[in-house]
């Protein structure tokens, strides 16, 4: 999957416009993710894209950086041998774009504040 376009509020992937949070696995994108506590990410956030083993879990904090992404979490995430890339939004969609097809990649995109 490509994302086409990133603006604050609006992801296009593969053609398709979203308008809310989503998480990008390899062939579907989950557009009704949600965190347990907003700007918070926990490891139970990601639990479904942990369970898909990705090479690398890219995390978009938002277009701002307001998503706080504690550091418990990096590592938790990190020690089941997934490489873990945190970026404000705009530079987590390159980082994806980078990425996807080279490893199998999963992003976790906050696309507001």
């Amino acid at each position: 999957m490509k994302i086409d376009s990133y603006s604050f509020g609006r992801i296009v992937i593969d053609g398709k416009t979203y308008t809310s949070d989503v998480i990008i696995y390899p062939g579907r994108v989950d557009a009704s993710w949600r965190r347990k506590e907003g700007h918070l990410l926990l490891p139970g956030d990601v639990a479904e894209a942990l369970r898909a083993k990705p090479d690398v879990l890219v995390i978009g904090t938002g277009y701002s950086g307001v998503m706080r992404v504690p550091r418990e979490t990096v590592e938790r995430i990190a020690s089941r041998g997934i490489e873990v890339k945190v970026e404000r939004t705009a530079k987590a969609v390159a980082a994806y774009n980078d990425l996807e097809g080279a490893k199998t990649v999963i992003a976790a995109l906050h696309i507001t504040c």
